[in-house]
């Protein structure tokens, strides 16, 4: 039997551990606060930030909410990110993603001072990353890693294949793996003998946003099965990358979907929240 990755009880370990980081960083007289800015009503988007919001309320985190209209311009909502950039009691900032189709999201992410990007998605902390400086990285990426590491899973040496190459999460996953001294393969939908490169994996995390996509076939025996993948099968449920059923008989660790890598992504942006005092004041 496969070990079954519980990112629920993980987060919850890490949601504990953020919430006593935090009660002494207020009783040294400094508050963390996060800044949630969500535009227009989007369901799943409104579903992530009530989350990020509980969160913030567990581990103790203040959180300052920004709802905005549907057809609020770029420039007003890069005018409130700028004036958050300027308070000092605001410690990270997050736009809730994706934004309407009018609003460029590139534009917005380089309007948030890299102090406070808490999502990890500026260049400058893309860069700190990729040349192995101190920054924020992806939450997503990032829970992945403590997922691993905290089911006993060793990385260092291990042949890891990261399916996907997305700038949230595949090409941060390769580069944290990279810090794990992994041996890393970045494959996607351009790669030839797809099977042929996920069957070599030690580690194989999936990031492609196709349901079931990835069956016993594409599985090395034994291997680590990560799936950051979130879908809905033709039922209608939630569903992952990874088929699994018929993948959890052949690997020796996965990741079910919901309850894995999922609550994982919360907890990091926490940790980040808390990171930030540290880039924004020496303690």
């Amino acid at each position: 039997m496969a070990q079954i990755i519980d990112g629920k009880a993980i987060s919850m370990q890490i949601k504990d551990e953020l919430k006593e980081k935090t009660a002494a960083l207020r009783e040294q007289g400094t508050e963390i606060t996060l800044a949630v800015i969500q535009v227009g009503d989007d369901p799943a988007s409104g579903v992530y930030v009530r989350n990020k919001k509980r969160g913030c309320e567990y581990t103790g985190i203040r959180s300052l909410s920004f709802e905005l209209p549907e057809q609020t311009t770029r420039q007003e909502l890069t005018d409130l990110v700028e004036r958050l950039n300027r308070q000092a009691d605001v410690n990270g900032i997050l736009v809730q993603l994706p934004l309407p189709s009018h609003i460029d999201e590139d534009a917005v992410i380089r309007a948030i001072s890299p102090q406070k990007d808490v999502d990890g998605f500026h260049p400058w902390s893309v860069g700190a990353l990729s040349i192995g400086q101190p920054g924020f990285v992806s939450c997503t990426p990032a829970g992945v890693i403590q997922l691993l590491k905290r089911s006993g899973i060793d990385i260092a040496g291990k042949e890891c294949v990261v399916l996907g190459r997305s700038n949230i999460v595949g090409k941060p996953m390769a580069m944290l793996l990279l810090r794990e001294n992994a041996t890393v393969t970045i494959a996607h939908s351009k790669t030839r003998n797809l099977k042929e490169v996920t069957s070599r994996a030690d580690i194989l995390i999936t990031a492609v946003g196709k349901p079931k996509m990835i069956t016993r076939e594409y599985v090395k025996q034994g291997a680590v099965v990560i799936d950051v993948g979130i879908n809905r099968d033709e039922n209608g449920r939630l569903c992952g990358d990874v088929d699994f059923q018929d993948v959890e008989p052949v690997c020796s660790a996965i990741t079910p979907v919901p309850g894995g890598v999922g609550p994982m992504t919360i907890a990091m942006l926490l940790s980040n929240c808390i990171e930030s005092v540290r880039f924004q004041q020496p303690l």
